[in-house]
């Protein structure tokens, strides 16, 4: 490739629960997520090994991983950096995302039982009482547990990886994204519970698939508005 940039052509399988590369990539990730390590931050494999207390093979691994889920690239001379916020990523990416985790939400719905509402309606709860004094980590972390009750259910496996695929493609932007439109977060909550009110009441699959892509393509709308008036101050 003329830009010197490495592509994956498959996803690289995970490793084993409790490895060692499992351990570093769930705290690279965690990191990147966090915004600790922010867009182009270099991720230095010795640094980080030497932090972790391990070889650089099980780092070497973990950023493998992170490079297929499109949080980490790879370019020659430079090394692995944390994957930089394009606009026109997240842009396709949450119109994306509103189509099938909507399929998803809405095949999901007959099979979800009383436990799993609760356990959405905790969560939901938890992300309320998160406004009071917001932490947009912490918020973004219940966001997408509220939203995995939902669509986990999905009896299409197809469907299922695509939305898995997106929530990854999105993992580095979600923190900054309630940052950056703080005052979406409560709409987002009150729009949940909405959504828990039509699963309740057995509502047509067109009915929870329409809600469920206006609530994210909410997001998206806010975002742009945002930009778009950062742009032209």
């Amino acid at each position: 490739m003329t830009s010197g940039r490495r592509s994956v052509a498959e996803a690289v399988p995970a490793a084993p629960a409790g490895s060692k590369s499992e351990q570093a990539y769930a705290l690279i990730k965690a990191r990147i997520v966090e915004g600790t390590y922010s867009p182009g931050h270099r991720l230095v494999l010795a640094r980080i090994a030497g932090d972790l207390g391990v070889s650089v093979v099980p780092i070497r691994e973990a950023i493998r991983r992170l490079e297929a889920e499109g949080l980490v690239t790879f370019e020659r001379n430079i090394g692995a950096t944390v994957a930089g916020i394009d606009p026109t990523e997240y842009l396709y990416t949450m119109q994306t995302l509103s189509i099938i985790e909507g399929a998803a939400t809405a095949l999901s719905s007959p099979l979800l039982g009383a436990a799993d509402i609760a356990r959405a309606r905790g969560v939901n709860e938890e992300m309320r009482a998160c406004l009071e004094d917001f932490d947009p980590v912490r918020f973004t972390r219940l966001n997408q547990e509220f939203h995995s009750v939902l669509f986990e259910h999905c009896p299409n496996p197809h469907i299922l990886d695509l939305v898995h695929r997106g929530w990854n493609r999105l993992a580095s932007l979600r923190s900054s994204t309630f940052r950056f439109v703080p005052g979406r977060a409560t709409e987002s909550v009150d729009e949940h519970e909405a959504l828990l009110r039509l699963i309740e009441s057995q509502a047509d699959a067109d009915a929870i698939e329409k809600a469920a892509r206006l609530h994210r393509s909410a997001t998206l709308d806010a975002y742009l508005a945002q930009s778009s008036a950062a742009d032209s101050s």
